[in-house]
């Protein structure tokens, strides 16, 4: 599990190769992903956007910017943590992903941005 702290709010992730979803011979590999925010603040912050960068192990990339998170932008009061699962498919068995989320303090109505952590996407059988 990677993990990251930026502004009081921790980000960990941790992933899953899903191979009742891939098609290896078709360049199709499916992972999900994990990710759990916990508010370590002592003000409630909600979570706004996403930005993520999708990288494959050929290069290519992908972007993904949007509201909130599988559909929701949750409010985290102080201590608490909001955990969502999603997935993504690549052409390759190797990859990493990294990104931020934009969020804002609810007591002092500002913007801030919290990163994160890289972390890889890799099919098991790649691993021997």
């Amino acid at each position: 599990m990677n993990t990251l702290i930026t502004k009081d709010v921790k980000i960990s992730a941790e992933t899953f190769f899903r191979p009742e979803y891939s098609q290896p011979t078709a360049s199709k590999y499916v992972f999900s992903y994990q990710i759990t925010i916990h508010n370590l603040g002592n003000t409630p912050v909600q979570l706004l956007r996403r930005h993520w960068f999708i990288f494959d192990s050929v290069g290519a990339k992908h972007e993904v910017e949007g509201e909130g998170v599988i559909g929701q932008q949750p409010i985290l009061e102080p201590g608490e943590f909001h955990q969502y699962q999603s997935w993504s498919q690549l052409t390759t068995e190797l990859g990493n992903m990294k990104g931020s989320y934009l969020m804002l303090d609810l007591k002092r109505n500002l913007q801030f941005q919290v990163w994160i952590p890289s972390f890889q996407l890799i099919a098991p059988f790649k691993m021997n």
